[in-house]
Formats: C-alpha cells, structure tokens, sequence
C-alpha cells in the first residue's frame, strides 16, 4: 500500500485533498498534518514507515514548508522521500529555491476539485516512474 502524507494548515484544503485521493487511489492510505512542526516531528517517530510522497504546503505557521524542506533534504533517513510542494501561491523565485532545495515537483493549489483530482493523480504517476532524480527545472511545475 502506498503511502501518501499532507502537510497543510487549512483544513478546508485538507479535507479537500482527502477526498480527491479518496475518489482516486483505493490502494493508497493518506496521513495528514497540520503545520510544519507537526510533520517534522511525525517524520521523526515514523522513520521505519516514512511515506512514499509527501505534499507540502509552503505558507504553514510554526514552520514553513522551506524550512521543513530543507530539514528533510539535510536528514540522511529523510532526503529520499519525494516532496511534492502544493502551495496556493506561484512566486517563480521562490519556485526556483525549492528546486533547488530538492523539491521533486510544484503544483499549484487549484480550486476546482477535478483539476485537482488530475494533477495529484499526475504527480503520483510521475513519481512512481521516478522516485528518485528531480525532473528537468522546465518540467518541476505540474500544471492544472
């Protein structure tokens, strides 16, 4: 069963995302946190189940999705685990520094619950060719 972790502080964005991977995936179990603080630290406690993708929002209290980005990326039992960030915001020079912090792919948060379903769909189909290499720079963003 693969394993899917969302790190997002709306919880509307939570219970959205829950739903679109629910009508999706019936082989996947989804994990949820609610700031960065929260991830870090169930990351730690899991690190014998750590998950197969984990969706990271940027703009979280606490700690940041950069920062938790970083931290993963620094951490030798950590770094593997593929980060998609999933962020409402598309800042390019801010999308540029979490490529170049290892983040695999960027999507940004649509508010159409079909678009969503399509580009989370998406990035898991892409991360199960390829866990492991970031994508070229002009492929990082999945568009909705």
């Amino acid at each position: 069963m693969q394993k899917l972790l969302l790190a997002d502080d709306d919880i509307d964005d939570r219970l959205f995302f829950e739903d679109a991977v629910e009508e999706l995936f019936s082989s996947y179990k989804l994990a949820t946190v609610n700031d960065g603080v929260e991830l870090m630290e169930l990351l730690a406690k899991e690190s014998e189940q750590l998950p197969d993708i984990l969706f990271l929002d940027i703009n979280m209290p606490r700690k940041t999705g950069c920062e938790c980005l970083s931290e993963i990326k620094a951490n030798e039992t950590l770094k593997d685990i593929p980060v998609v960030i999933f962020s409402t915001s598309l800042d390019i020079e801010i999308v540029n520094k979490l490529y170049d912090n290892g983040a695999h792919y960027y999507i940004r948060k649509p508010g159409d619950f079909n678009v969503l379903k399509k580009v989370i769909h998406q990035a898991t189909v892409l991360l199960q060719e390829d866990k492991i290499n970031q994508p070229e720079r002009n492929n990082f963003i999945i568009h909705c």
